[in-house]
């Protein structure tokens, strides 16, 4: 994302959603009617409660992520006590409610909008469905490894909350590591995946360098995981330093934002809206995290 191609927010409007979130919470993984696109960069073996490939309902299916091109997560409970702040980027019903959704709220720095719909595929499957299917994905993959596991939102049919409400709800929580999810809407010649962090503010001052140390774990298994390449026209090596989003410039733990493939581009959007993806993408996360805390 970039200020003037595609705003980003995080919506107003919802209860401070604290605790360990179960997960399954169901959510199509590919739009109805639409055949699953192949991965071929990634090989899955099932066993978890994770979202349903048919429609944003609360159907689920149990299937679960245990290893991706023979990566599996560690065994045991390497996270148990560490509590992991996960924000699945805008909401799906955002659209419904556009003078919440353009409101103004302080991110740290200026006025920003408190959220947007986010962008979609050519093929209109949206970034906030890809968003909290990841982010159900990862929290079964966290709790797994014994982590509570604290999520902004819980469903894809609501608005909101805010961007500045979302990072409240993940420093309440006295997160040790966050990340916010979400899906770019770039050039549709432009590919791959790219790490947002942050630039001192204010409040974000005691965690810029934790949250660079963050990223960097975040983009090598990011990039060993998925297959994902590393964004070809977002920031250097595919890092950007962002002082104009509330999710980042607000953080008091080490944080960032993943913009995990760019939606506008056939290529990347045929691997983001297969289940097999999103799987993956979520066990990079969750190595990356435990990497990082470990």
């Amino acid at each position: 994302m970039r200020i003037g191609r595609r705003r980003r927010g995080l919506v107003a409007g919802s209860a401070l959603i604290i605790g360990l979130v179960a997960a399954g919470c169901g959510s199509a993984a590919t739009r109805a009617g639409q055949a699953p696109h192949s991965n071929p960069t990634t090989t899955m073996v099932t066993t978890t409660t994770v979202p349903s490939t048919t429609t944003p309902s609360s159907t689920t299916t149990s299937t679960t992520v245990t290893s991706v091109q023979g990566t599996a997560l560690p065994a045991g409970r390497p996270l148990a006590g560490k509590v992991v702040g996960v924000d699945p980027g805008h909401n799906g019903a955002n659209y419904t409610d556009p003078s919440l959704i353009d409101s103004q709220i302080f991110n740290g720095t200026a006025e920003e909008d408190c959220d947007t719909t986010g962008t979609e595929t050519d093929d209109g499957y949206t970034e906030a469905q890809f968003n909290f299917n990841v982010a159900q994905f990862l929290t079964a993959d966290l709790e797994q490894e014994g982590a509570k596991v604290v999520l902004t939102r819980t469903s894809n049919t609501g608005v909101g909350p805010c961007v500045d409400r979302r990072a409240q709800i993940l420093n309440a929580a006295d997160s040790n590591v966050a990340i916010d999810i979400h899906a770019d809407g770039g050039p549709a010649d432009g590919r791959g995946f790219a790490i947002l962090e942050p630039v001192a503010d204010g409040p974000n001052d005691g965690v810029i360098s934790s949250s660079r140390a963050f990223g960097d774990v975040v983009q090598k298994q990011f990039l060993s995981v998925t297959g994902m390449p590393i964004s070809t026209y977002d920031g250097t090596n595919g890092i950007a330093f962002r002082s104009d989003l509330a999710g980042l410039n607000l953080a008091t733990e080490p944080k960032v934002l993943i913009e995990c493939g760019n939606m506008r581009n056939a290529t990347d959007a045929a691997l983001l809206v297969t289940t097999q993806f999103q799987q993956s993408a979520a066990l990079a996360l969750a190595l990356a995290i435990t990497e990082y805390l470990g």
